[in-house]
């Protein structure tokens, strides 16, 4: 008898755990405060929504860092921040804590939107191998740098202890060795590592000069897009993701490398399976006006010279961090027609709150009628161009879904900045 009152007892409480396990589910209110997050960034002046219910009552541990409203027609929290600090929210229910929040508010910060057209112009550190060739010798036909087990897209950044910038450095090199019989001593850069080898140069029975059976180039060029400017420290964030070689498809690395203003002359409309492009020239008078210290996975940066206005949204506005970007509508700016910067409609598909920088962050969709009619969507030479949603910048496109040219990812501009050397987290730590 006690054992069937156990196991009805049993199945009673199993089916309460169950029904609240549904509740929870299709109570969506609940559902979205349980999984509200453990921390919450905020900057400055900027308020935030947080989920909560009516039933609980939240309160900040330091009122001079920030303080909770209620919002009443969303049956949410507003949190006020006030300065530069870190405290936290206490969640209660009937007097007793359920759920704290850390609420960290950082120092106000602010970039200008980019959107101009940009010429890129990067010099490789060392010089690039981008291919073997034969060379016809009294013994047939060689490739003595293949020979050497140089490979392509390796750098080669000394020659005889020596270090190697530009391509007018190893022609001296290849005719001592060749006089001399002496093989060149080589320095590469592969992968992150360096590798020593040694090359004998051979002389081509068609030419009275020594050659070494390697095609090598000192530079690459481009055009992209600017998708913003520091005003305190002028440095910029450009393109969105790396620039590589086109021969090898490896990142470049970059010893040092300019910007300058470009021309967009015409469009190659994007279609399914083809993306499109932008033609573009430099400038004419080829004035730099940056430099480029970085080319990395979240695009190149540097330095401006000057300002840069691009006649839209020339005034400095907030960041979005990656967890407050809001699927819906934005806006990108970029160039179609010369070197006018104009504003786009487009809608973030779907974000990502990344905790850790991440080169796709967002989905987004072109929507611009006339943008779509002049190149489809998203065309190579857009990515770099800011992606603006409520008055503050989240990010920049980068790339473009190649059987849907109307679609593409985005980067958050949070990890643009952490790669271009700005801390937007340091006044908030210098602080705790």
């Amino acid at each position: 008898m006690n054992k069937l009152r156990l196991e009805r007892f049993r199945k009673i409480i199993g089916l309460c755990l169950l029904v609240s396990l549904v509740f929870i589910g299709c109570f969506k209110p609940l559902r979205t405060f349980i999984s509200s997050p453990k921390q919450l960034v905020v900057f400055e002046g900027q308020q935030s929504e947080i989920a909560s219910l009516p039933v609980f009552q939240a309160s900040s541990t330091d009122r001079h860092v920030f303080t909770v409203s209620s919002n009443e027609q969303k049956q949410g929290l507003m949190v006020n921040p006030h300065q530069n600090g870190e405290a936290d929210m206490v969640f209660q229910l009937a007097g007793f804590p359920v759920k704290k929040v850390n609420v960290k508010v950082l120092k106000d910060f602010k970039v200008i939107p980019g959107g101009q057209s940009i010429g890129v112009k990067l010099n490789t550190k060392g010089v690039l191998v981008v291919g073997h060739h034969l060379i016809q010798t009294e013994k047939g036909k060689v490739s003595p740098g293949e020979t050497a087990g140089v490979q392509i897209g390796d750098m080669i950044t000394e020659i005889n202890g020596k270090t190697i910038e530009r391509m007018s450095d190893v022609a001296p090199f290849i005719h001592n060795s060749g006089e001399t019989g002496e093989p060149l001593n080589l320095v590469l850069l592969r992968d992150g590592k360096h590798i020593r080898t040694k090359l004998t140069p051979q002389k081509d029975s068609g030419e009275s000069s020594y050659r070494i059976g390697l095609y090598i180039r000192d530079s690459a060029a481009g055009i992209g897009t600017m998708t913003f400017v520091h005003p305190d420290s002028m440095k910029y964030g450009a393109l969105g993701h790396v620039i590589s070689d086109n021969d090898t498809k490896k990142p470049i690395q970059v010893e040092d490398g300019q910007i300058m203003r470009s021309t967009v002359t015409s469009i190659e409309r994007g279609s399914h399976g083809n993306p499109g492009e932008k033609l573009a020239r430099f400038s004419p008078d080829r004035e730099v006006i940056g430099n480029i210290t970085i080319n990395s996975p979240f695009g190149i940066f540097g330095k401006l010279n000057t300002n840069i206005p691009n006649g839209v949204m020339d005034k400095a506005m907030p960041i979005a961090l990656s967890h407050q970007v809001k699927e819906g509508p934005a806006k990108i700016l970029t160039v179609i027609d010369k070197d006018k910067v104009e504003a786009f409609d487009i809608e973030v598909v779907s974000t990502v709150p990344q905790k850790f920088p991440a080169t796709k962050g967002m989905v987004i969709k072109v929507t611009d009628k006339r943008l779509l009619a002049k190149t489809g969507g998203i065309v190579q030479g857009m990515s770099g161009s800011p992606i603006v949603q409520n008055e503050k910048v989240i990010g920049a496109v980068t790339h473009v879904f190649v059987n849907d040219p109307t679609s593409g990812y985005g980067v958050h501009i949070e990890w643009m900045l952490h790669e271009a050397g700005i801390n937007i987290y340091e006044q908030e730590r210098k602080a705790s």
